[in-house]
């Protein structure tokens, strides 16, 4: 049994070959290839457009994959939805549809779009948005470079932002968010049916979030004397108790805890003050709850 994976080609290719790397799948690809090599024999995967992936595990010519939530709404694909993965090109936050149309525009709402012209990838996102708000707009398929189009070629675009940076760049101010969307693993759903897939499916699942989950986190690990045991334990944060072991010297005891990483700055001055030595942050490859 061999599961036919779907990967994203473009800008979520080497963010998800990083998170796959984390999880234990070593995938790598040439610039031009499609079949990108896992060393992993119960996968083979496929480096596809994230537009058309949710599409062809729908058709079950792929067992599952990975895309965002945006083109399974936009394809309205019948899939299994295994888990959402909060990461992306640059940052780990969700990333959002958008209507944009440049700084001077007197367009301030999507009323005002009432019979003017819209560039967007995302034609049938855009449709049920203009629909929701019963207004009747010309909306126009864009091959790329969508930011540039307005305002001499459309009035407005429905655009995919991560940061906002690009809008920015171009002159464009955000009216309102369409659509907020993450990243899924998705499955077709006779292959989730399968027992064998399932299964595969469901390791490949559990060790993803895994991945994302060390993404933040890191091991504390610090030698406390028994006489300040019960004031370090208390400062310390953990995911459920720190592991605490006496060391040779019965006066000192080690402890590690796993914790988010954007504390560490905070709690390693006071843990230093309070008597503790030794403290070591290592960074993590997988948390698995």
């Amino acid at each position: 049994m061999a599961l036919i994976l779907g990967l994203p080609k473009g800008s979520l290719q080497e963010a998800t070959f990083n998170m796959m790397k984390k999880a234990g799948f070593n995938v790598s690809a040439s610039s031009r290839s499609y079949v990108p090599r896992v060393d992993d024999p119960e996968l083979t995967c496929r480096l596809i457009r994230p537009q058309e992936i949710s599409r062809y595990v729908e058709l079950g010519l792929l067992d599952a994959g990975i895309t965002g939530y945006d083109w399974i709404y936009e394809n309205g694909s019948d899939i299994v939805e295994i888990c959402e993965m909060c990461y992306s090109k640059a940052t780990s936050n969700p990333v959002r549809w958008v209507l944009a149309v440049p700084n001077d525009s007197p367009i301030k709402s999507v009323k005002d779009l009432e019979g003017k012209r819209i560039a967007t990838e995302a034609i049938g996102l855009t449709k049920r948005y203009l629909d929701q708000h019963n207004v009747t707009a010309e909306i126009e398929f864009s091959w790329g470079a969508t930011e540039v189009k307005a305002p001499e070629l459309v009035d407005a675009i429905v655009e995919l932002t991560e940061t906002g940076s690009s809008l920015r760049a171009n002159n464009l101010r955000i009216v309102e968010t369409i659509l907020t969307s993450t990243t899924r693993l998705i499955a077709n759903k006779k292959a989730w049916e399968d027992p064998e897939k399932k299964a595969k499916i469901e390791q490949f699942s559990m060790l993803l979030q895994g991945a994302l989950a060390a993404e933040s986190r890191v091991l504390l690990k610090l030698n406390v004397p028994a006489d300040k045991l019960e004031t370090i334990t208390s400062i310390l944060p953990s995911l459920h108790a720190p592991t605490i072991n006496k060391l040779n010297d019965d006066n000192w005891f080690a402890i590690e805890t796993v914790i988010e990483e954007k504390v560490v700055r905070d709690i390693v001055p006071p843990l230093r003050a309070a008597g503790a030595e030794g403290i070591i942050e290592i960074p993590l490859n997988k948390v698995i709850f």
